[in-house]
């Protein structure tokens, strides 16, 4: 049997009840939907599942970075060694248009750095969790949002990245409006010689397609925020794959005062 970090368990738990909260609303006759200050969308399915997700990780005294909570100043936060990093509905545009591509992100992120992940798809009741420490990554697919940690480890198999390019090689993007930047870079890669397969998902799941070996490279080069990221780079970290801002060229970090990401590209 797996053995995993008691904060890993924890965010599995908190996943999984946000999950049931997350389809009450997602299989209800008809939703509100809120506009926020940033022009995204908002429902009672973000606020419910955000509810659920505190309630969790509340208890183990790390401070919480959530997409729906009150964002604590960078005065206070830049003193936090540890901190969970959430978004509890990841995807809600996906969630509006019902085609169950969203997702529950969880991180626990020390020093800037993801050291745990979650991401649960509530609608297919698909589960991805990593400890990168222990580079241990993981994908269980569940017969219900009650499921037992221990349910959980026996239905977990591993998540493994491609050894090498695929041919074509297969790019994470967005089959309908794909930024010019991310234009351009397919069309380097095909200036090199390279054939070029587009793959898309919504939310975080891009990260996964990578981590489990159905894509070779996911450029971004659109916003993102920290807890669009933090749960997907510690997956793919966990199983050997590099999260690399556009900016630095070296890890994206989290926590930051500015909690916008710059550009990145996922990569083995």
């Amino acid at each position: 049997m797996i053995e995993i970090d008691k904060n890993l368990q924890t965010a599995i738990k908190a996943s999984l009840k946000a999950g049931i909260e997350i389809m009450k609303v997602y299989e209800s006759d008809d939703f509100n939907i809120e506009i926020k200050g940033d022009d995204s969308p908002l429902t009672q399915a973000d606020k419910n599942a955000n509810d659920v997700i505190n309630s969790f990780l509340i208890p183990t005294n790390i401070p919480i970075i959530s997409e729906e909570n009150k964002q604590t100043d960078f005065d206070i936060r830049k003193n936090w060694e540890t901190c969970w990093v959430v978004d509890p509905v990841d995807g809600t545009k996906e969630f509006i248009k019902r085609n169950g591509e969203f997702t529950v992100n969880i991180a626990l992120v020390t020093d800037g750095n993801p050291k745990l992940g979650v991401i649960y798809v509530p609608v297919s009741k698909t589960l991805y969790f990593a400890d990168v420490k222990n580079e241990l990554g993981y994908k269980a697919n569940l017969d219900s949002h009650d499921t037992s940690i221990e349910a959980v480890l026996e239905k977990s198999v591993k998540l493994e990245p491609k050894a090498k390019d695929s041919n074509p090689m297969q790019v994470v993007g967005s089959r309908s409006h794909m930024s010019q930047e991310t234009l351009d870079y397919v069309e380097d890669l095909k200036s090199i010689g390279k054939e070029v397969e587009i793959v898309s998902k919504g939310s975080s799941l891009k990260f996964c397609l990578v981590a489990e070996g159905n894509a070779d490279v996911y450029p971004r080069f659109a916003p993102t925020m920290e807890w669009d990221t933090a749960a997907g780079q510690a997956i793919c970290n966990a199983v050997g794959v590099a999260v690399i801002s556009e900016e630095t060229k070296e890890a994206l970090l989290y926590n930051k005062e500015n909690l916008l990401n710059p550009w990145f590209l996922v990569t083995p």
